[in-house]
């Protein structure tokens, strides 16, 4: 099936090997996906005996991050909603029935609904159905993703899938490509020994791969441009987080991120933003204030003087500004990031754009304008949301409805790891900050919007004396807000006191270990 570079394989299979000489192939790709797998492979009995119990085990065995949060929350609502209908189509996918796989995924396609996907396409099915196939035997039928598949076959130069296929078309498709690396590997030596070892390496790194450069093509200008791994790695966040919110952006064109402050949102946000439209021109950076107004955001009459006289003009607010240039850009993204979005009177900020908002293949008049105006498809908004402040964690329902929300709070992963991550490859030694960190979190446990953010100490040459100095007049400052007239309380988060009871509880011995000393396994992202 198509004719690979040799070169492109070569470049492809010394990858493979590096990584697996890091030893950290089961540890971070294999492992979780083989529990993901049990928990399925207990669904599908469930499905095929009609227990009572078959929807909780379907639902748990998708509660993973290999199925995006809103293609989960569709399909649990399916199951809820039409449990019999749901019942039916997984029979078809579980069946122990002599069925070819593209039978199974056809059969079950055609009781799958479009709404549980919100409509986006065959690769986006495809990535629910191959989870759900992980249920049979997932070292024969690995979980599939449309764009890291198409990645891979534009950096090896395999074929792409011919136009049009149909979900069962996709997915052997990969397949096949992945069967083909397990050969190629061989040839070179490397074992593989099944499809989700190869489908494993090639979601590890496939987007750090450079593209495939034939013959005939004119040799690059200009460097390429980065990949989402490799910000990915400078956010010390994970990759499919990143993706997740790709994915959420283009299903919905707007997203918040919501958290405490110092979990780095802002900063996610513009990196992102300005990864995702390839050119800081294209990314508009707002802060909202409660003084700020319709006429600040969209548009509105402003003072001027013309020939010495006062007067006013009609001028354009950020908004407005941005989704010119995104019209006149149609091929390309462009981003309006919104700092503290609920800091601003928002029904009167936004106006008619609640309407727009949701609705952005309609036109209206603007307040101040008789010109019909819409929101272009290629303008994307990235709000941020401080839930620490009482007094403007909350926005209107109306709003929320228009926005997909993406949590940063420091008790949960990705964010949890951070600033671990940051001090290992940053600041060695200084491991201990997050121990730290991590004791005061949990004293703060009743009231997880309170809790202490990373990007306190991801400060450049960090020593103790920047930590006691961050400690004593940033984060102590915040505590003492949250917590005042708790003087008790707020005598627990005594830097000193933190550091010598986390370490404490770090040491084999310690009773955090249990009785042997054994350190307990924690799962991460």
């Amino acid at each position: 099936m198509g004719t690979a570079s040799t070169a492109a394989w070569d470049e492809f299979v010394k990858r493979a090997q590096e990584y697996i000489d890091t030893g950290l192939l089961e540890i971070e790709e294999i492992n979780y996906k083989l529990e993901i797998s049990r928990k399925l492979a207990s669904a599908a009995g469930a499905v095929r005996e009609g227990a009572e119990d078959w929807t909780g085990l379907v639902k748990s065995g998708i509660n993973c991050n290999l199925v995006h949060n809103i293609q989960q929350s569709r399909l649990r609502s399916w199951i809820d909603e039409s449990p019999d209908d749901a019942l039916s189509a997984l029979h078809k996918i579980w069946t122990l029935d002599d069925l070819s796989i593209s039978e199974r995924v056809r059969a079950f396609s055609n009781l799958f609904p479009p709404s549980v996907t919100g409509t986006r396409g065959a690769g986006t099915r495809m990535n629910v159905i191959s989870v759900l196939l992980m249920g049979l035997d997932v070292k024969r039928y690995p979980p599939f993703r449309v764009r890291l598949f198409g990645n891979a076959y534009d950096r090896t130069g395999y074929d792409q899938p011919r136009p049009g296929a149909d979900e069962a078309d996709l997915y052997q498709h990969a397949l096949g490509f992945l069967d083909r690396f397990i050969e190629v590997a061989r040839q070179h030596g490397l074992t593989l020994r099944h499809r989700l070892d190869a489908q494993s390496i090639v979601w590890k790194f496939v987007n750090e791969l450079p593209p495939l450069q034939h013959v005939d093509a004119p040799p690059p200008q200009q460097p390429p441009a980065s990949t989402l791994h490799s910000l990915a790695d400078k956010l010390m966040l994970p990759v499919w987080f990143l993706e997740e919110i790709e994915d959420l952006l283009e299903d919905k064109k707007q997203v918040i991120f919501q958290g405490p402050p110092g979990t780095g949102k802002t900063y996610v946000a513009q990196k992102l933003a300005r990864y995702l439209a390839g050119s800081d021109d294209r990314v508009t950076l707002v802060q909202f204030h409660p003084s700020y107004a319709y006429e600040d955001f969209v548009q509105g009459f402003r003072p001027t003087l013309e020939n010495g006289q006062p007067g006013f003009e009609l001028r354009d607010g950020p908004l407005r500004k941005a989704a010119d240039s995104a019209r006149d850009e149609p091929d390309a993204r462009h981003f309006l990031v919104i700092d503290e979005i609920n800091r601003g009177n928002l029904a009167r900020v936004f106006g008619e754009l609640y309407f727009l908002l949701e609705y952005r293949n309609s036109k209206m008049n603007l307040q101040y304008s008789d010109e019909p105006f819409s929101l272009p498809p290629n303008l994307y908004i990235i709000g941020t949301m401080n839930t620490a402040d009482r007094s403007i964690a909350l926005v209107d329902l109306a709003l929320r409805r228009r926005f997909y929300f993406v949590e940063f709070h420091p008790d949960e992963e990705p964010v949890k790891s951070v600033l671990r991550r940051w001090l290992e490859a940053n600041a060695s030694g200084m491991e201990w900050v997050a121990d730290v960190v991590d004791a005061a979190n949990e004293k703060l446990s009743d009231d997880r919007h309170a809790a202490i953010g990373p990007s306190y100490f991801m400060k450049a040459n960090l020593d103790e004396t920047k930590v006691e100095r961050i400690w004593t007049h940033s984060v102590l400052p915040y505590i003492e807000e949250r917590l005042f007239g708790d003087d008790d309380r707020i005598a627990e988060f005594d830097l000193d006191e933190l550091r010598r009871t986390a370490t404490f509880d770090s040491q084999p011995n310690s009773d955090a270990d249990g009785e042997d000393g054994a350190q307990s396994d924690e799962a991460t992202a």
